[in-house]
Order: C-alpha cells, then sequence, then structure tokens
C-alpha cells in the first residue's frame, strides 16, 4: 500500500534505467491497483512489464472492494502477485484461496506470481521444509500445467526485517521448490525468486545461488536509486 500519482515519476526514471541497461531477465513493477492503468500508461513501450498485487477468485460479482483478474487485464496488467505472505498473514488466506487465485489468473490470461514462505516460529521449530513445500503443494492448482508461472520464496521472517537467510538456507528451500515442480510437472522451466530484505547491497549474492531465478523486491522496488542497482546485479 504504498504509491500515489507521484510515484509515476520514480517509475518512469526505473524504466529509463531498465531501458539503458537492458538486463537479460524480466523487470516488472506491481503498485497499488489505483495506480495500474496509469502505469501501464505511462510504461508503453518500455522493457518494465506492469503486474497487479492481488485478485479476487471470481470475474465478477458482488464482491464490494475487491478487483478481479479480468479487471487487471483491462487496466494494462500481464501478471499478478497472488498468496504474498501479507495476504496469507494479515487476510488469513489459506493455500487453497491461493490455488482458486491462480486458476482466475490464468483464465484472464494474467501470468501468476505464487508467494510462499515460512514464518519465524515454523523456521525455529525445524518445519521451514515442511510449510514451504506445504504450500507449493497446495497453492498451484492443476491448471498450471504447460503455463507460464512464477514460484516466489519469501521467508517471512526475512521480510522487512533487515535480516537474510544464509545462502545455505536459501539455497536449500529453493532446491527443495525446484524439486517438487518437476516431480510434478516434469522440466518446467518456472522461475523461483528469491524475496526477503533483497538489497542492493547483497542482491549479486542473492542471484547468483543455484536455483534462484530472480529477485520479488520489496520495499527497495520504491525507488529507482534502490531498484536499478538490483536490476543491474542480475
Amino acid at each position: 500500500m504504498h504509491g500515489l500519482e507521484d510515484a509515476l515519476d520514480e517509475a518512469r526514471a526505473i524504466a529509463a534505467g531498465v531501458d539503458a541497461q537492458a538486463p537479460a531477465a524480466r523487470v516488472a513493477l506491481c503498485p497499488p491497483a489505483t495506480l495500474i492503468g496509469r502505469l501501464a500508461h505511462a510504461l508503453a513501450g518500455s522493457g518494465v512489464e506492469v503486474g497487479g498485487q492481488d485478485c479476487h477468485r471470481e470475474p465478477q460479482g458482488a464482491f464490494t472492494g475487491e478487483i478481479s483478474a479480468e479487471m487487471l487485464v483491462d487496466a494494462g496488467a500481464t501478471m499478478v502477485i497472488l498468496g504474498h505472505s501479507e495476504r496469507r498473514g494479515y487476510f488469513g488466506e489459506t493455500s487453497p484461496d491461493v490455488a482458486a487465485k491462480v486458476a482466475a489468473a490464468l483464465r484472464a490470461g494474467l501470468e501468476p506470481i505464487v508467494c510462499v514462505g515460512e514464518t519465524t516460529d515454523e523456521r525455529g521449530s525445524g518445519r521451514a521444509l515442511e510449510v514451504v513445500l506445504g504450500q507449493v503443494r497446495e497453492s498451484l492448482p492443476d491448471e498450471l500445467a504447460g503455463k507460464a508461472f512464477t514460484v516466489a520464496y519469501e521467508p517471512i521472517w526475512a521480510i522487512g526485517t533487515g535480516v537474510t537467510p544464509t545462502t545455505g538456507q536459501i539455497e536449500q528451500i529453493h532446491g527443495a521448490i525446484r524439486q517438487a515442480l518437476r516431480q510434478r510437472w516434469g522440466a518446467t522451466t518456472a522461475p523461483i525468486l528469491y524475496g526477503g530484505s533483497v538489497k542492493p547491497d547483497n542482491a549479486a549474492e542473492i542471484l547468483r545461488l543455484a536455483e534462484v531465478g530472480g529477485a520479488l523486491v520489496g520495499g527497495a522496488s520504491l525507488t529507482a536509486a534502490q531498484f536499478l542497482p538490483i536490476v543491474r546485479a542480475l
């Protein structure tokens, strides 16, 4: 829940930097729903895609305050983040809820970015792998077979805390997610992003780890000065 009209200038600066750098990786910004249409217009023709932060499972209906996947597409989005830890934690979304939203995104033609991750207590009790793999299993519906999608691992205990997991911890989880995806869909090339206190000074180290296919960036994505160095690290 960051971003008003003046945030468009920052987004334009990010797009200009991305176009100048021409990174091999895809770059996207996922603003609040109020800015999606204006951001899509402002970034048209640039190398930056636009996505949503969430969507409802239904295409339309009496769901005051919600936004459907079809509405995101109509506003100019090409992808959507689903199952973010804040949606799971603050709004009680379960993995089956997330799976229904993923199916909705596919129905509308959006590429889903599906988030998974463990809490501090779950990590401390040695259940990190169990929790994350359970979320992977239950949040990814069968409809994803043959479709473009992304998984994002976000250790909840590292988000906004300045604490970053060790490289070994990241590789362990990402490797387990990749194995789970292969067991279910074969040789899938779905990227696995890392998200959790990604900053300019640690991005390069994280992004070169095995099975880390990109970054889901939070606070550091709000300004070109913080975000573009991360893009360069790709």
